[in-house]
């Protein structure tokens, strides 16, 4: 029987997913507690056939196993020093899966920023800022599925986007054929958006869609 989780991250395409987790929330019961925020941004990387992938061109090795995992699994890498967290997507075989790119803290907020040394949307406008922020500094949780994990998507929590900007995934090489493909999502205004510009930046609703109260309740 699938869990929940599997049911969420596959026959469904991964951009759709993508798209679909914004404004879930992201949590790690981890040694500080209880931590985690509102994803605002995901970037969609589609297998073999995207020249971006881990797995582009069927790479594959032991350091990456874990993408061709079973949806809804954890693909926790290395790059620069840095940690950086994909999930899972599509069927065990298949290794596509969705960067998590940025986070808008709201569980211990202060704990976040005091793991980064930093304030504001520094704290998690990136996706090794937001890894860090969240006190992960290793690979133990590689391979996990989110479903027993401490790491994990609350599928049952959202907060709404009041809409979505596509664009191109943030540094790509500009030879590779993919590096223009429309497979980065992000909650349009949401200040912890990375590289969100302040002018662009919607300080009193952070791109939240808002439900207009009832007057006469």
């Amino acid at each position: 029987m699938l869990t929940d989780y599997q049911r969420f991250f596959t026959a469904r395409p991964t951009t759709t997913i993508a798209q679909d987790l914004l404004g879930r929330l992201l949590i790690y019961d981890g040694p500080q507690g209880r931590l985690g925020g509102w994803i605002v941004e995901t970037e969609a990387y589609l297998g073999v056939n995207d020249s971006a992938s881990h797995a582009a061109n069927g790479r594959r090795s032991n350091y990456s196993e874990s993408l061709y995992g079973h949806p809804g699994d954890i693909y926790l890498y290395q790059i620069r020093g840095h940690f950086c967290f994909d999930i899972v997507t599509q069927a065990a075989g298949e290794p596509q899966g969705i960067l998590i790119r940025g986070l808008e803290p709201v569980l211990h907020p202060e704990i976040m920023a005091a793991n980064r040394h930093q304030s504001g949307p520094n704290v998690s406008n990136g996706p090794a800022k937001l890894v860090a922020a969240l006190g992960i500094h290793s690979r133990a949780l590689d391979g996990q599925p989110m479903a027993t994990s401490p790491l994990f998507v609350d599928l049952a929590q959202r907060q709404v986007p009041a809409a979505i900007t596509t664009t191109a995934r943030v540094g790509m090489n500009p030879t590779g054929k993919d590096s223009a493909a429309p497979r980065r999502f992000y909650v349009t205004g949401n200040p912890y958006v990375s590289g969100m510009k302040k002018r662009a930046m919607d300080l009193t609703h952070h791109g939240w869609q808002v439900t207009a109260k009832n007057d006469d309740a």
